[in-house]
């Protein structure tokens, strides 16, 4: 069970980016699911984390105020709705399904990411 994520681009500092994540079957409707982002040479980072219901998040500090977590239990999607893109952003961005918590061990069925770059 692979989660798959999409929507990244190449953009301009400042711009805008909404990134989706398609968790197959159940897996995203009934576990935690989160964003970490991982760029060249630097360590997978968590990036922010939903819960199953929607109700807890949790960001970094680097993308509070400028980066928002949904869901759409739904229609079984995660969106990270990302505004006011810095070039240290740029990164491949994954998403994941598992235990809620801020540390990406406790989550699992890791797809392809999306590659969000962003020029200066």
């Amino acid at each position: 069970v692979q989660l798959q994520a999409f929507g990244g681009g190449l953009v301009q500092a400042g711009d805008s980016l909404r990134l989706s994540c398609v968790p197959p079957g159940r897996a995203g409707s009934e576990s935690a699911v989160g964003w970490f982002r991982q760029a060249p040479g630097k360590e997978r980072e968590t990036v922010a984390v939903i819960s199953r219901s929607g109700g807890t998040t949790y960001y970094q500090d680097s993308v509070k105020g400028r980066f928002t977590i949904s869901r759409d239990n739904a229609k079984n999607l995660v969106y990270l709705q990302m505004n006011d893109l810095k070039p240290e952003d740029s990164a491949v961005y994954h998403c994941a399904a598992g235990v809620y918590s801020r540390s990406a061990s406790t989550f699992g069925s890791w797809g392809q990411g999306t590659q969000v770059t962003v020029s200066s």
